[in-house]
């Protein structure tokens, strides 16, 4: 059996940082609690640089009796979610400086993270839900962090759904075990095919409804709108990014490693599910004035997009560098967006943003590489993205999936439109002066960092891409 924890260094640096911080802040004074966001930072870049030299010396290993894989697809998951993460940490500065509770909002970013970064590994049922609750259970408390009567709704509602479909994801793995005898992935592959259809279709169907929760498909998201508008900025920055993450490629990993000799038709589900996703959440985003629930249900059509890599995942290889590459450049893209929402505190509709473009020139070229990024416009990195996963999609099969994607990203471009044309016409008059204010530069430095990550993602392709090839280990 390999035991090698090392393998595990980037999680265990988000573990071991979340408890040194959360027994620190015991006897850290208020005004020293920024030290915790520092030592979550310095975990966030000890994890990359550990998979940096993972990546550099090539070493796939599948580890703890073949529970967790470090593969590239690993590897990759890890890159994004610890790029993102520091990203969320940073817009989040100025939003928790001087809160009474600063300390304990890091620790539970750091302990989401690790379990978005266990769900990315998992390679075994059990283990994919321990990653699920580590994941779901502080991002609760983030929800209503704020304490407010939108924050506590929001947090009730994401707890209620997220705990069902946690539970019927937990029924789902006991009716896989009861069918297949085991829960290791490469064990299922062998014994499914040979199962009992009906378990191991209820099954499944039960697992993937607490990975849509995730990631915030259609028919699970529901939470989404009111869990972003109801949270804080930032916090709406990490429900709508880290979850669909560690949910999309733990999917991924379990579809192509234990189910593609199943009868089960769960390509075709998928693919509707992506079709639904994408569908409805740009004709619900159409007529959106606040800023947060326009990124709310963008985010659902993003969804629909990265599913659609899922449903041809035993299909094509195209499949896994297109989705890798994909969440990868949707992370930096809705980061962007949203580290503008952040640095605009005030300016909470469309409307708030008009004249933004004389008043606050650096921010709204954000906001344009941003949501024409979301888009998928030339050269922003989630236009090679979406390339990867259509072509991906039509050499799996479905065209017919890829021609509505193509035209539901046309679609889409009347929204994004709706909140950039503002930008550029003339303040009134009676516009408060707040609207405009900024809240720090950490946020504007966010915002920056992310938007010039998504066009230099999107121009470096090339060179980016390769880092998402390999197999998948058993």
């Amino acid at each position: 059996m390999n035991d090698n924890l090392a393998a595990l260094l980037p999680e265990t640096a988000l573990v071991a940082a979340a408890v040194i911080g959360l027994l620190a802040a015991g006897w850290l004074p208020r005004r020293r609690q920024w030290a915790i966001a520092a030592l979550a930072a310095t975990a966030c870049v000890t994890g990359l640089v550990a998979t940096a030299v993972t990546l550099a010396t090539d070493r796939e290993q599948a580890v703890f009796s073949h529970d967790f894989a470090v593969d590239a697809a690993t590897e990759t998951g890890r890159i994004t979610v610890l790029g993102a993460l520091l990203l969320i940490i940073a817009m989040s500065v100025e939003t928790m400086r001087h809160h009474k509770r600063e300390a304990e909002y890091y620790v539970l970013l750091l302990l989401t993270g690790a379990g978005t970064l266990a769900m990315i590994g998992a390679n075994d049922l059990l283990m994919l839900f321990a990653g699920y609750l580590l994941a779901s259970i502080p991002a609760y408390a983030l929800a209503g962090f704020a304490k407010d009567a939108p924050g506590t709704e929001a947090a009730l509602k994401y707890y209620l759904l997220g705990a069902l479909l946690g539970t019927t994801m937990l029924a789902g793995t006991a009716l896989l075990y009861g069918a297949g005898r085991a829960t290791l992935y490469a064990e299922l592959r062998v014994a499914l095919p040979t199962a009992s259809y009906g378990p191991v279709a209820v099954g499944l169907v039960a697992v993937l409804a607490g990975l849509l929760f995730k990631i915030g498909a259609v028919p699970a998201h529901f939470w989404v709108p009111d869990v972003t508008d109801g949270a804080t900025a930032p916090v709406a920055a990490y429900v709508t990014t880290l979850p669909k993450i560690g949910g999309l490629i733990a999917g991924f990993r379990l579809l192509h490693q234990a189910m593609p000799g199943t009868a089960v038709n769960w390509p075709l589900l998928l693919a509707v599910l992506a079709a639904a996703s994408m569908t409805l959440g740009n004709l619900a985003a159409f007529f959106q004035t606040s800023v947060k629930r326009l990124l709310a249900y963008s985010t659902i059509s993003q969804v629909g997009y990265l599913l659609m890599a899922l449903a041809v995942a035993t299909r094509t290889d195209l499949a896994q560098q297109g989705l890798l590459f994909y969440l990868a450049a949707y992370a930096v893209t809705n980061l962007g967006a949203f580290a503008v929402v952040t640095e605009l505190p005030h300016a909470r509709t469309l409307a708030d943003y008009r004249g933004l473009a004389r008043r606050r020139p650096g921010l709204a070229a954000v906001l344009v590489v941003c949501l024409l990024g979301l888009v998928g416009t030339p050269p922003t990195s989630v236009f090679l993205g979406k390339l990867e996963v259509f072509s991906a999609t039509i050499d799996g099969g479905y065209t017919w999936l890829a021609a509505l994607a193509v035209a539901n990203t046309v679609a889409s471009l009347f929204y994004y439109l709706r909140w950039l044309a503002p930008l550029f016409h003339p303040a009134p008059t009676d516009l408060p002066t707040p609207a405009h204010a900024t809240a720090g530069r950490w946020s504007a430095a966010t915002a920056y960092t992310a938007g010039t990550a998504s066009l230099a993602l999107g121009l470096a392709g090339g060179a980016a891409l390769p880092l998402t090839h390999g197999r998948l280990l058993p």
